[in-house]
C-alpha cells in the first residue's frame, strides 16, 4: 500500500481513539445509545408529522425531511463505529471509505440546505405574513427540496471525485472513528492545496446561507418584534448554531492546524446534533407535544 495510488484492493485502517478496554465499552454504549435515541427520536418526528393533517405545513414538511437525513446521516457513520468498536478486523477498503466519505458529505450539504430553506420559509412567515400561504406553496415547497437533494448530490460527488486523483503513501492508518476528509487530507502525499480550497469555498457557501435569517431579525426596527421574532424562531436558531458552530471549527481553518482536538466538534456535529435535533424541535412546541399525544395515545384507545 505505500508509495503506490490506491486501487480497489487498498485498504484504511480505522483505529481505535483509545486502546483502553474500558473506554472502548463506554465509548460503544454511549454511541450505541445516542443511535438509538437518535433514530427513535427523528423517526417519531417523521411518524408524527406525516399523521397528523395539522402539521401538513411546509415547516413541519422540511422538518420531517431534516429528520429523514438526520436518520440517513447517523446510519452512515455510526453502526460502522460500532462494529469496529467491538472486531478486531479495522479495516476498511478504499472504496468502502470513499462511499462512506461521498454519503457524509452529500448528507451534511443536504442538511445545511434544508436549514437555509427552513430558514426562508420562517423569513417568509415573519416578514410576509399576508403572502406566507400563496409564496411558500406545496409546488415551491417539492421544488426546493428536489433543489437540495439535486445540489448535495452534486456536491457529495465532487469532493470524492477530487480524493480519487490523491495519493497516499506510508501509513494509512486513521486514529478515527469514520472516514472523514480531513483525516484522508493528512494522510495524502500529494498537493491537496486546490481540494482544501474547494472545500472551504463551498463550505462558506453552504455553511453561510441559512444565517439569512439572523441578518433578517437583526433588521427587524422594533426591539419588541424583535423579542418576538427571537422567540419564535429559537429552537431553528439553537440547532443552526449547534450545527453550524461544529462545522466551522472543522472545515473553515487550515490544514496543518487540524489535529485529534477536533474530532470531538466532529462528534458534535456527526452524533449529537442528529440526536438532539428532535428534542430541540418539539420541546417548546406545543402543535409538537399534541400530535405526539395523539399519536402514542392511539395504542392505547385501541385496547379500551
Amino acid at each position: 500500500m505505500d508509495g503506490d495510488n490506491q486501487s480497489e484492493n487498498s485498504q484504511f485502517l480505522l483505529l481505535r481513539m483509545s486502546e483502553s478496554p474500558e473506554q472502548q465499552r463506554i465509548l460503544f454504549w454511549m454511541s450505541l445509545s445516542m443511535y438509538l435515541v437518535t433514530v427513535v427520536g427523528n423517526a417519531l418526528i417523521i411518524l408524527v408529522i406525516s399523521s397528523d393533517s395539522r402539521l401538513h405545513t411546509p415547516m413541519y414538511f422540511f422538518l420531517a425531511n431534516l429528520s429523514f437525513t438526520d436518520l440517513s446521516f447517523v446510519t452512515n457513520t455510526i453502526p460502522k463505529m460500532l462494529v469496529n468498536l467491538q472486531s478486531q478486523n479495522k479495516a476498511i477498503t478504499y472504496a468502502g471509505c470513499l462511499t462512506q466519505l461521498y454519503f457524509l458529505v452529500s448528507l451534511v450539504a443536504l442538511d445545511n440546505l434544508i436549514l437555509a430553506v427552513m430558514a426562508y420559509d420562517r423569513y417568509v412567515a415573519i416578514c410576509h405574513p399576508l403572502h406566507y400561504v400563496t409564496a411558500m406553496s406545496p409546488g415551491l415547497c417539492v421544488l426546493l427540496l428536489c433543489l437540495c437533494w439535486g445540489l448535495s448530490v452534486l456536491y457529495g460527488l465532487l469532493l470524492p471525485l477530487l480524493m480519487t486523483r490523491v495519493t497516499f503513501c506510508g501509513s494509512r492508518k486513521i486514529h478515527y472513528l469514520f472516514c472523514e476528509m480531513y483525516v484522508l487530507l493528512r494522510l495524502a502525499c500529494s498537493n491537496t492545496h486546490i481540494i482544501h480550497t474547494v472545500l472551504v469555498a463551498t463550505g462558506c457557501f453552504i455553511f453561510l446561507t441559512p444565517l439569512v435569517i439572523v441578518r433578517t431579525i437583526l433588521q427587524i426596527p422594533s426591539a419588541s418584534k424583535k423579542y418576538k421574532t427571537f422567540s419564535t424562531c429559537a429552537s431553528h436558531l439553537g440547532v443552526v448554531s449547534l450545527f453550524y458552530g461544529t462545522l466551522v471549527m472543522v472545515y473553515l481553518q487550515p490544514l496543518h492546524s487540524y489535529s485529534m482536538k477536533d474530532s470531538v466538534a466532529t462528534v458534535m456535529y456527526a452524533v449529537v446534533t442528529p440526536m438532539m435535533n428532535p428534542f430541540i424541535y418539539s420541546l417548546r412546541n406545543k402543535d409538537m407535544h399534541g400530535a405526539l399525544g395523539k399519536l402514542l395515545g392511539r395504542p392505547f384507545q385501541r385496547l379500551k
